[in-house]
């Protein structure tokens, strides 16, 4: 069963993990980007968690699986939307999200 919007605490909601990061001093680096989600298509079976929590990167298609919001196939992540994406990764409960490195998109075996 998937979790809605009413169940997940308010401190995991997107509004509470987004903004700047603490650890930046307060600064800002919204063009910034650091990392990129990967879907991992084998284990994701459409709960739409990740949808919740990174609803600006990440929406529901007809079947509940995540689609990129931007058209590319792992979308990048901004510096202001980090907190909210590693989030979702740790929450997603069939551990089918992940975080990728700067502009390293997954290599294709062959």
């Amino acid at each position: 069963m998937s979790r809605t919007a009413r169940e997940i605490p308010v401190h995991l909601t997107p509004r509470a993990v987004t903004g700047p990061d603490p650890d930046s001093g307060g600064t800002s680096d919204a063009g910034a980007v650091a990392e990129r989600v990967h879907v991992d298509w084998t284990r994701c079976d459409g709960r739409g968690l990740c949808t919740e929590l990174l609803g600006e990167l990440l929406a529901e298609d007809d079947w509940g699986y995540p689609v990129s919001t931007t058209g590319e196939v792992a979308p990048a992540v901004p510096r202001r939307l980090q907190r909210a994406a590693r989030l979702a990764v740790a929450e997603c409960p069939r551990m089918a999200l992940s975080l990728r490195g700067g502009d390293a998109l997954p290599q294709s075996a062959g």
